[in-house]
């Protein structure tokens, strides 16, 4: 995909840094955390974020080592055509895209319902027509309008987070005048306690995490349109674990001890209920004037932002799949500036669902199409991990050194095969969970609401194996993997040279400090 400008280091750390937000902040539609995690009481959220910030870690270092050398069009979807099978490949690039098609009216009717905090006397579709057109105004920009969005929304959110922590932290110490409940500590965690449900609770957790987490691969989704991936990239994949360990890990440790998990507002909220974000209640419960306002803001500009993602990727993705003969064709069309314009204008009347919620069934119709979505980040990051372990036997297989590689994953394939373990346990907790879910007996409804995402991939790759008649094989072998094509060259003399520098016995400070925060 050819572009004007390129992708330079603040986009894909601001890209990254709007990732490693807590989704609470969010409100319900921003990432189901506020409609099925956060309102469920008492579930191990905290743990089930923890284990998943460790998998996010995995996953993104080895999307950079990947991205870094084939910055090609499609990235993750486009590794696992090539190194894991085509068939497996075209099913995960359509879900993906699907999953973001989908998510996109969502957020904006999830924008729209934040306003009526303030307002509740302009009609939602007022709202929705808005911020539908703000979008297509950031689509012109093409990845510059993308990152600079990102840019700006990512600092609003990083400050307004660090606040909400610091102020966690005094509202738990009963420094807040007008909290009449004064010191509270761990007594949340006790009285009605931090884990129920029991092992279930912990399972059903699992699904709303990896939707909280949805997004982190688009460092590699831009790889293409990067000034210099080689620097960029593993910088910003690097950088995953401590932001989350941040921003998600504290910041929801913090919410749970300053908000019960048995909070009526909180168990009554649905959707895209704002004045149910667990921040905001946080906020109230501590009776501060004004401020919950302040959070409804972040809110808003973090289902914009949201939406605005939900665009970037599903319309490269899409395009991605069109140039190589998945798609129907007319979507590879790129115009001079770098915009797929025919997947922003699918994208766009997708948008236009989000009128829907005017009618009496929009909140059965939006339920059915999350579902679609609901599972597909553990398939897609199951794929990149899968992907990375397949490449590096290729890379091997075809007479290539480790030495070749202009950077390679901290944890090397153990930390992959550490994240696709990881992945394949979440996917068959979320299948116990949606079998025999919580409070209920089996049903099909309730189990395909959660699970319908599954049957669809199988779908896709039996359909594109058929289509095919085969293809390669059950999956692409080592020695005819194509570890060529869409190789970025890099110079083995300067690579030889910085290596050397990096691991010289007096750098040893700087080595460590580079390898975790650089």
């Amino acid at each position: 995909m050819a572009t004007d400008f390129k992708a330079d280091e603040k986009h894909f750390n601001s890209s990254d840094d709007e990732k490693g937000l807590p989704p609470p902040a969010y409100s319900g539609a921003g990432d189901h955390e506020a409609g099925a995690g956060m309102h469920q009481p008492g579930e191990p959220r905290e743990l089930s974020r923890a284990l998943k910030g460790r998998h996010m870690q995995m996953i993104a270092i080895a999307l950079g080592e990947l991205a870094v050398l084939y910055p090609v069009n499609g990235a993750f979807y486009m590794y696992a055509v090539r190194f894991i099978d085509p068939a497996w490949g075209f099913a995960m690039g359509w879900e993906y895209a699907l999953s973001w098609l989908v998510i996109l009216p969502f957020e904006i009717t999830a924008a729209g319902i934040t306003i009526e905090f303030w307002r509740d006397d302009i009609n939602i579709g007022v709202w929705i027509a808005v911020f539908l057109t703000l979008l297509v105004l950031v689509q012109f920009f093409a990845v510059r309008g993308y990152g600079e969005v990102e840019f700006v929304l990512g600092i609003m959110k990083i400050i307004a987070v660090i606040g909400f922590i610091f102020l966690g932290v005094i509202i738990d110490c009963g420094g807040v005048p007008s909290d009449n409940r004064g010191y509270i500590g761990a007594h949340y965690w006790h009285d009605p306690g931090a884990f129920r449900n029991g092992f279930k609770g912990f399972c059903s957790v699992f699904v709303t995490a990896a939707f909280a987490f949805a997004g982190t691969e688009l460092v590699g989704l831009a790889a293409a349109e990067a000034e210099d991936p080689r620097k960029t990239l593993p910088k910003a994949t690097k950088q995953v674990f401590w932001r989350i360990a941040i921003f998600y890990i504290l910041s929801l440790f913090i919410l749970g001890l300053i908000l019960r998990s048995d909070n009526e507002d909180l168990l009554g909220a649905s959707g895209a209920n704002t004045k149910a974000s667990p921040f905001v209640l946080a906020i109230k419960e501590a009776g501060i004037k004004g401020l919950p306002s302040v959070f409804n803001a972040v809110i808003t500009l973090s289902v914009i932002s949201v939406a605005n993602s939900a665009t970037f990727a599903s319309t490269r993705t899409l395009q991605a799949l069109a140039k190589n003969k998945m798609a129907p064709r007319f979507l590879q069309y790129v115009d001079p500036q770098g915009r797929p314009l025919w997947c922003i204008i699918l994208q766009l009347v997708f948008g236009l669902l989000a009128f829907i919620n005017e009618a009496d069934v929009g909140t059965q119709v939006f339920t059915w199409l999350l579902s679609l979505s609901a599972l597909n980040n553990l398939f897609v990051w199951a794929s990149i991990c899968l992907s990375h372990i397949r490449f590096r036997r290729g890379w091997a297989a075809q007479g290539h050194t480790l030495d070749e590689l202009p950077y390679t994953a901290q944890f090397g394939v153990i930390g992959s095969y550490i994240g696709f373990i990881l992945n394949v346990i979440a996917l068959a907790a979320t299948f116990y969970v949606s079998l025999f879910p919580i409070g209920g007996d089996p049903n099909a409804e309730a189990f395909f609401t959660t699970f319908l995402s599954a049957p669809i991939a199988i779908l896709l790759y039996v359909g594109w194996k058929i289509k095919t008649r085969g293809g390669p094989g059950m999956y692409v072998r080592s020695h005819q993997m194509d570890v060529l094509t869409g190789l970025r060259e890099f110079n083995p003399e300067i690579l030889s040279t910085e290596k050397k520098q990096k691991w010289g016995i007096r750098n040893i400070p700087a080595r460590l400090y580079h390898a975790i925060f650089i």
